[in-house]
């Protein structure tokens, strides 16, 4: 069963804080009516209050990732099924476990902390890169969907890198 919702401002997408929450993330999600958080919040009981402060700004959705692994987040699941404005969002951390046969017009995962936005096979591929604690040399970075009458499509957002 899918959650059903009808928005008009855009959809902040954030994966891989790893126990981060950036101001500058806060201020680009702040205009969001949904976000969505494709895992790996944290692995510490004190990261749940990532969610708390998400859930602040919008109404939150969230999946569970493979460091996710503290109690609070025994109820994340591990995949979730939207659907914003009539078009259905697939929520999963790793590409790896998403189920190609799952009717959706979008993949959302999170993982490999790399950016990416590209259609294929008809399917919106999107990965918002990492929001937390820097990784090798990838940029950190956050997404933004929109979903409306106009279609589907996607920004990936830089966030500062100190």
């Amino acid at each position: 069963m899918s959650a059903t919702f009808s928005i008009s401002a855009p959809i902040g997408v954030i994966s891989d804080t790893h126990g981060l929450l950036r101001d500058e993330a806060l201020c680009l999600l702040a205009d969001c009516a949904l976000i969505l958080h494709l895992g790996d919040v944290g692995h510490k009981p004190e990261h749940a209050a990532i969610l708390e402060r998400l859930s602040g700004l919008a109404p939150l959705q969230a999946v569970r990732g493979n460091i996710d692994r503290a109690t609070w987040a025994e109820s994340l699941p591990m995949t979730r099924d939207l659907v914003v404005n009539g078009w259905r969002l697939h929520l999963v951390h790793d590409l790896a476990d998403s189920d190609p046969d799952v009717p959706c017009d979008a993949v959302l995962h999170g993982h490999s902390h790399k950016p990416r936005n590209e259609w294929r096979h008809e399917r919106l591929l999107f990965n918002p890169g990492a929001a937390g604690r820097r990784r090798f040399r990838l940029p950190i970075t956050l997404g933004k969907l929109w979903a409306d009458a106009d279609g589907l499509r996607g920004a990936i957002l830089h966030l500062p890198s100190t």
